[in-house]
């Protein structure tokens, strides 16, 4: 399970630095086999493991292509994504149209959520907080019933 939010950087070729804490599992749950894909509502990238990512994959597969929406969600996911190998020094090669969409440069947030990570630009990760928490403040959105049973 991935969580946290971890400032990380790349480097000049596009290659970010897995936080040690996470290396160890990554290469336990897979090898150090990932895979990157953009988000559909955000302006960020996911990152899985090859083997969550596998899950991912069948579950489009079962996606109807003759359904419009189905299949721009498989072409948006399956044709942005990109495996990516951790190398000996923990690293991970970013596909530069991967780093275009998220507009990635030197700075990067790597945030947990789960079974996966959101890779964002920096600033931009901070404007979403900021805009997150503005929301729950102004309440302006009913709480869904899970979130209604949350206890915290």
């Amino acid at each position: 399970m991935f969580r946290g939010a971890t400032l990380v950087n790349l480097d000049s070729k596009g290659r970010l630095a897995v936080p040690t804490r996470y290396r160890d599992m990554l290469i336990e749950s897979s090898l150090g086999q990932m895979v990157c894909t953009i988000d559909l509502h955000q302006p960020c990238l996911l990152l899985y493991t090859l083997p969550e990512w596998e899950v991912i994959e069948k579950k489009l597969a079962r996606l109807s292509s003759m359904n419009p929406s189905e299949r721009r969600v498989q072409r948006l996911l399956l044709g942005h994504a990109s495996e990516c190998q951790m190398d000996s020094a923990g690293r991970l090669l970013l596909a530069s149209t991967l780093r275009q969409h998220a507009s990635l440069t030197k700075h990067v947030m790597l945030v947990g959520q789960f079974n996966k990570f959101e890779l964002w630009d920096e600033q931009t990760w901070y404007q979403q907080v900021k805009e997150d928490i503005d929301a729950e403040h102004a309440g302006d959105t009913p709480l869904s019933d899970r979130l209604q049973d949350l206890s915290l």
